[in-house]
């Protein structure tokens, strides 16, 4: 091949100063194998023409020729089929695509090696090669034109360099001094041939002149070998007499590596014991406080809950793994554990002491209070009635600042022992919900007193002995139940039942009084029932926030914000005694939230706050129902206020609750009105005049604009004005169809003139349509009521002008009216002649007398009906002249009265009445 591609360079490239850089032997595929070649080829001037020819050999086979020819910037694609098995076919996709079989895969590669290399090279356009390996695609070369691609042996690109500036000027030299160099270069070549010859002569001699000194060389090698194995045998022996001192120091080693593990062990456990020492020794001091610490003075509370803090750390503590395991630890622990049970069960037994004598306190001090008067027909020794002149409750903060003294041993015991701290619970709430219920009841038979004003004052009650008595009675059973402390509360329950049982005789003994209604009290009563009402909320509300707050700091229960609200059952759960399930281990599971046991806790201590509320709202509503106004205004401002504070508390859930009675209550109080509007009967034989629910109506407005001035529930009582306007509205009209004595329009008018009056004097905003609607009413039914009673004074008169404007509606012209038979000028004459002037003055004084009969007095609309009377009456007599003016012109006719005359006749008529 190398033969070949330089007889095509000398025989077809050379003489077209191309150089050939690539040969390929190739056949198209699918025919017969005729033979050519492909070579890529490059022109040597510029600009660099880069070309693929083909050339075969001629027919007679002893030349080369070229046959066609394709520029390199016209091939599109170049597809060698595949890129990974050896395959010999390749494709050139120029105008057209021709397929071609190399004679090997090496000679296609390296001719399509080739053809990447010069596109890289030459070309802006780049060639798409297809399944041509990774491997033949190098990167590109660099440019320059007088670089060339080598064939032969190597079939790839020369490594051609272009001379450095040097190289240049060394070659000029040369060549200078050879004057044939470039005239004849074969002999330049031969020249330098010999030249080389020469030199290549001159090395050899060189280097077989200095054999000697080579020699020298070997033999100093020589020498430093023998050296060499001299020092490895020294070397030798000193690692031979190292290796014994080497297992020395490895049992040198090992024995400093047992002591240092034994000391780093004893290091580790002096840390053990000491940690044990420090965490899990409690001091003789706070031993002595736990076993024997004075729970009443402050000194010894402040110890024991030292003493109790130190306790539950040493019980606490983390131990690390395997501490459990020794004995002492394990002693410890029960030690522990045995100081713990015994300090919570005398925490527990003292506390519980400090609940009864606290308790037993309360009442001796309630009993002894000056205010204790027997109940008109009740025995002495029956429940009794709590009656002072203010009505206040009782202050416990006293009994709450000593018992928050041990608020942190209650968060101790709750840590440690839950069992007796749920125990505590409950009794305090057992003693409290009695004390409460006492003390709440009396207030409120006090409310209910002032509110009736029906007891009468008598003498002090009961001798101190019968008030030790009772309360001796009353602390015995608290004492009989306080040796357990979750032992049964029946004792107590047994009391309260029989509290409440007095209570309850006695409530029902004030709520059994006549029903008042509400003609029978005045604004003073009802300014003094509203004031009694918002004392006793104002009394409650502090009591319940007070008592709320003493629970959550000394049970250690925090008022968490964001909680769900707990139902009606939980509380009731509560009252059954039950303040959370029963956990192994005395380890409590922790109920919804603390917060919801704040409000069971506050609901079973204030059970009784709810019925009583009840109680005294039903009593105000019995003595006047419009009382339910002012209930409904203080209690929902009480609601508002609470839930600003507290949304879920007990005090905003049990306002809610009676909330909802209040408007229940004042639901019932508009039904009512309304029922009894739809009642009403009126008398048969008396004027109407303003009916009742009217004259209520307006109270009942009057009242509640008094009442709900800036309320919260503005809302509810516009909505309860809507109802009862259009109640009273239908209840007019009915009675007014009902009316037999006085006339429905009199009813009518005279009734809405008051409602209006009423919605105008107090300007209800939600009411401005009805009062439009009254008005209108009002004035619809003076006009006909006017024109009713008025009818036709001058009836003869009427008669005829009727007749006259018959005619005219007929199509007889005005003017000639006259010549009517029945209708001339003789015929008026006559009919006027009836009507003298003091004839309708007589007319006018009876109508007067009518008007005056229908009409009620204290609506005073008399003068107002006659002035439209009158005015009525001139319209007509205007209309009766205006028609003998146009239908009787030039006659001369008049009236025998004139408008003078009638305003005349009106106004004596008035003043004589």
């Amino acid at each position: 091949m190398t033969a070949i591609k330089h007889a095509l360079q000398r025989d077809i490239f050379t003489p077209n100063d191309e150089r050939l850089l690539s040969i390929v032997n190739v056949c198209k595929a699918g025919k017969k194998k005729r033979n050519c070649f492909l070579c890529a080829t490059v022109t040597t001037e510029r600009p660099v023409q880069v070309n693929v020819v083909k050339v075969k050999k001629s027919d007679k086979g002893d030349f080369y020729k070229r046959q066609t020819s394709w520029a390199l910037r016209d091939l599109a694609v170049v597809d060698a089929k595949d890129a990974v098995k050896e395959n010999p076919e390749f494709d050139l996709h120029f105008d057209k695509v021709y397929k071609w079989v190399a004679s090997s895969t090496v000679e296609k590669n390296t001719f399509i090696s080739c053809i990447w290399k010069l596109n890289q090279r030459y070309l802006r356009k780049k060639i798409d090669f297809t399944n041509v390996s990774s491997q033949l695609l190098e990167e590109s070369v660099p440019s320059g034109e007088n670089q060339s691609v080598a064939g032969g042996d190597e079939e790839a690109v020369d490594e051609y360099q272009e001379l450095n500036a040097r190289e240049e000027q060394d070659i000029e030299i040369m060549m200078e001094g050879c004057e044939y160099a470039i005239s004849n270069a074969e002999a330049f070549a031969e020249k330098l041939s010999r030249e080389l010859q020469v030199l290549d002569g001159a090395n050899i001699q060189s280097i077989m002149a200095s054999e000697k000194q080579v020699n020298i060389l070997m033999k100093l090698l020589d020498e430093a070998l023998k050296e060499v194995d001299q020092i490895e045998m020294k070397l030798s022996s000193y690692e031979e007499m190292l290796q014994s001192v080497k297992e020395q120091m490895d049992q040198i080693s090992e024995s400093n590596h047992l002591i240092h593990l034994s000391n780093t062990n004893n290091v580790k456990l002096l840390s053990e014991i000491e940690f044990l020492v420090n965490h899990m020794d409690l001091a003789k001091g706070h031993i002595k406080a736990l076993q024997e610490g004075d729970l009443t003075s402050s000194r010894g509370i402040e110890a024991c809950t030292n003493a109790a803090d130190a306790l539950l750390q040493c019980m606490n503590v983390a131990l690390r793994p395997g501490h459990d395991m020794l004995h002492a630890v394990k002693q410890q622990q029960q030690r522990f554990s045995d100081l713990r049970e015994q300090f919570a069960r005398r925490l527990a037994s003292h506390l519980n002491s400090v609940f009864v004598q606290q308790f037993t306190q309360t009442l001796l001090q309630l009993y002894n209070k000056p205010y204790y008067l027997s109940v008109p027909g009740h025995d002495q020794s029956s429940t009794l009635a709590q009656h002072s002149v203010e009505l206040t409750l009782p202050n416990h903060h006293p009994f709450h600042r000593d018992l928050l003294r041990y608020a942190k041993l209650m968060e101790w015991l709750k840590n440690t022992d839950y069992g007796k701290y749920e125990g505590l619970t409950k009794n305090y709430m057992d003693y409290l919900s009695r004390l409460y219920e006492r003390e709440i009841k009396d207030f409120f038979e006090v409310a209910k007193i002032k509110m009736t004003g029906t007891t009468k004052e008598g003498k002090k009650f009961a001798t101190l002995p019968r008030k030790e008595s009772a309360v001796k009675q009353e602390t015995e059973s608290l004492h009989g139940s306080s040796g357990k402390l979750t032992g049964s509360t029946s004792s107590l329950n047994k009391l309260s039942v029989q509290s409440s049982g007095n209570r309850r005789s006695q409530s029902s003994s004030l709520l059994d009084m006549g029903n008042m209604s509400a003609s029978d009290l005045d604004v003073a009563d009802r300014t003094k029932f509203d004031k009694i009402f918002e004392q006793v909320l104002s009394e409650l509300e502090p009591l319940c926030l007070a008592e709320q707050d003493f629970i959550s700091k000394f049970f250690k229960l925090q008022q968490h914000q964001g909680i769900s609200g707990s139902t009606t059952n939980e509380a009731e759960e509560m009252d059954g005694g039950n303040l959370s399930r029963s956990y192994p281990s005395g380890v409590p599971q922790t109920i919804s939230s603390e917060k919801d046991m704040i409000r069971q806790m506050m609901t079973k201590i204030f059970r009784c706050i709810e019925p009583e509320l009840n109680n005294l709202i039903a009593l105000g509503d019995k003595i006047d129902s419009f009382n339910s106004l002012y209930m409904l205004v203080k209690m929902s401002h009480h609601v508002w206020t609470a839930q600003n504070v507290d949304p879920a508390s007990f005090l905003s859930t049990t306002l809610g609750n009676v909330l909802v009675t209040v408007k229940r209550n004042f639901d019932k109080c508009i039904s009512n009105q309304m029922k009894q509007m739809d009642e009403v009967k009126i008398s048969k034989k008396s004027k109407v005049g303003i009916l009742p629910f009217v004259a209520e109506f307006e109270e009942f407005a009057a009242l509640a604009e008094s009442i709900f001035k800036n309320a919260e529930r503005r809302g509810d009582l516009d909505k309860a004005y809507i109802k009862l306007i259009r109640a009273v509205f239908v209840s007019v009209e009915k009675v007014a169809n009902e009316s037999q004595k006085t006339p429905r329009d009199v009813v009518m008018m005279e009734n809405f003139h008051h409602i209006f009056a009423t919605l105008s004097r107090l300007k209800i905003s939600c009411l401005e349509a009805e009062k439009k609607e009254a008005k209108q009413k009002y004035t619809d039914h003076l006009q006909s009521y006017v024109i009713y009673s008025l009818g036709q004074p001058l009836e003869k008169l009427n008669h005829f002008f009727e007749g006259v404007e018959a005619r005219v509606a007929q199509g007889i012209r005005e003017e000639e009216v006259s010549y009517q038979l029945a209708f001339n000028k003789q015929e008026l004459r006559k009919v006027i002649k009836e009507y003298p002037g003091k004839e309708v003055k007589k007319g006018l004084d009876n109508l007067y007398k009518k008007v005056d009969k229908h009409l009620c007095e204290e609506e005073n609309l008399l003068q107002v009906v006659w002035h439209s009377m009158q005015d009525e009456f001139i319209r007509q007599y205007k209309h009766f002249e205006g028609l003998i003016a146009r239908c009787y012109p030039g006659s001369g006719i008049t009236m025998e009265f004139t408008i003078q005359d009638i305003l005349d006749y009106c106004s004596s008529i008035a003043q004589s009445h």
